[in-house]
């Protein structure tokens, strides 16, 4: 048995169900889960002090992709709208092998851990070259983040139709064929699971309806969850009108793409009725502010969702649309770009803060993660508030308004994986020089 105890933190934001929070607090941690919540514990193993620090669970991405982590402010997409900014990275993307994957995974969580993040999703969308899904995560492996990857796919190129370059699109009978392949081996669906593993076609504009309605038969059969872009911006929106004769709400319907073992990305242009269908059905959402506005396709309506009883958790989006992959930050933007759509009071720092946490874990199925309880994962952030940045703060557990945008620990199933805010499982100097390297490369 492994046991440590978080000692004596200012504050403990649990998220539990109550949504307790506690002064002066310990949680105690015992092979890989918590076993207790609150004062004057004890324990036989290490002790981690927490004085002067927030303690929160650990936040939880669920929209990435890690890829793009090797395409930052690539020029000529810096201004480009959703479509022209595709079409500029397109040719870059289809020059990535199995490294390139790799290596953009390490550096995309190894950022989303020292942001205080525990479990992400990524939807990678593009193999070429003898890329797979294997090799990102193998990449979440080293890192010690959990992890949820999903198969995507895109199926119709440029000569069909589609936006993407036919280099970069599959056959969707060995779309489907390596989907059943990568969850046979990878997917975990026991409680505390490290690897899940969805499908997600990547687009209403970059895939069939076969594949969207195949996808969805197939992950029901296996048991796993569905994901894609939806209803992201207005042309995703005049796409779906021109080409389906509906709205991306009745399209995902339709198809099967509702439910609580579904959720999309963005969702910024969903409408009333598309709103109602997502809480009635539980379908669940991954909302992505900063690259909504680094792309300009708007503020998307969180407090209606939140008001109607849509699931919503946060996503970082790709670093290619987002150029930067810091959870924290996205839940600040959330809170900030909602005010500035809806008035001061229309989302507070604590309820920013759930939706990165317990808000994300709902949207991804994991009640066992996102919150600070006994008999959950020990996926626990640990935020220093006696510097700079919270200086003055009456409030410290605000720390959406006045606090640090990195993490002094954090622990993924009780393991520590960022010490004194290093990342403590790579040489990540190391894997950034590499990075660079690849990246060089492909402007070459």
């Amino acid at each position: 048995m492994q046991e440590f105890l978080i000692k004596d933190a200012d504050v403990i934001l649990t998220m539990d169900d109550q949504r307790q929070e506690l002064s002066g607090a310990d949680i105690l941690v015992r092979d890989g889960v918590i076993a207790q919540v609150g004062q004057g514990l004890e324990a036989t193993g290490e002790t981690v002090l927490a004085k002067g620090c927030v303690v929160t669970p650990g936040l939880v991405n669920t929209h990435h992709h890690l890829y793009q982590s090797l395409t930052r402010a690539v020029p000529g997409g810096q201004d480009a709208l959703l479509f022209g900014w595709l079409q500029t990275l397109y040719p870059i993307w289809s020059r990535f092998g199995p490294e390139e994957m790799f290596v953009s995974a390490q550096v995309g969580l190894a950022e989303l851990a020292l942001s205080g993040c525990t479990l992400s999703s990524d939807h990678l969308y593009l193999y070429p070259n003898g890329s797979r899904l294997d090799d990102t995560i193998a990449a979440a492996a080293e890192i010690g983040i959990r992890f949820h990857p999903t198969r995507g796919a895109m199926s119709i190129g440029e000569s069909d139709g589609g936006l993407p370059p036919d280099s970069l699109v599959e056959k969707e009978a060995a779309i489907l064929k390596d989907s059943i392949r990568v969850i046979d081996a990878f997917h975990d669906p026991s409680e505390g699971a490290m690897v899940r593993v969805g499908l997600a076609p990547c687009s209403p504009f970059s895939v069939s309806r076969d594949l969207m309605r195949d996808a969805a038969i197939l992950a029901r059969d296996k048991g796993v969850m569905l994901h894609t872009h939806l209803a992201e911006n207005d042309e995703d929106i005049a796409y779906s009108l021109a080409n389906f004769g509906c709205r991306p709400g009745q399209y995902a319907e339709d198809l099967g793409w509702t439910g609580d073992d579904v959720w999309h990305a963005h969702c910024v242009k969903l409408d009333g009725q598309e709103i109602d269908l997502f809480a009635r059905s539980k379908t669940g959402v991954a909302h992505c502010p900063c690259s909504n506005c680094r792309l300009g396709s708007g503020i998307a309506p969180v407090r209606a969702m939140r008001d109607a009883g849509v699931n919503v958790g946060l996503g970082v989006d790709g670093s290619a649309s987002n150029d930067s992959g810091n959870l924290i930050a996205e839940a600040r933007q959330s809170m900030l770009l909602q005010r500035v759509a809806n008035g001061a009071d229309a989302m507070s720092a604590r309820e920013a803060l759930e939706i990165a946490t317990r808000g994300g874990a709902d949207v991804l199925n994991r009640p066992d993660c996102g919150r600070l309880a006994p008999g959950k994962r020990a996926d626990i952030a640990i935020w220093d508030v006696s510097g700079v940045e919270s200086a003055g703060s009456w409030d410290p557990a605000a720390l959406l308004l006045a606090g640090p945008t990195q993490v002094k620990h954090l622990f993924v199933e009780g393991r520590q994986v960022v010490r004194e805010g290093h990342v403590t499982t790579v040489d990540l100097p190391r894997v950034i020089e590499r990075q660079n390297q690849l990246a060089c490369a492909l402007q070459a």
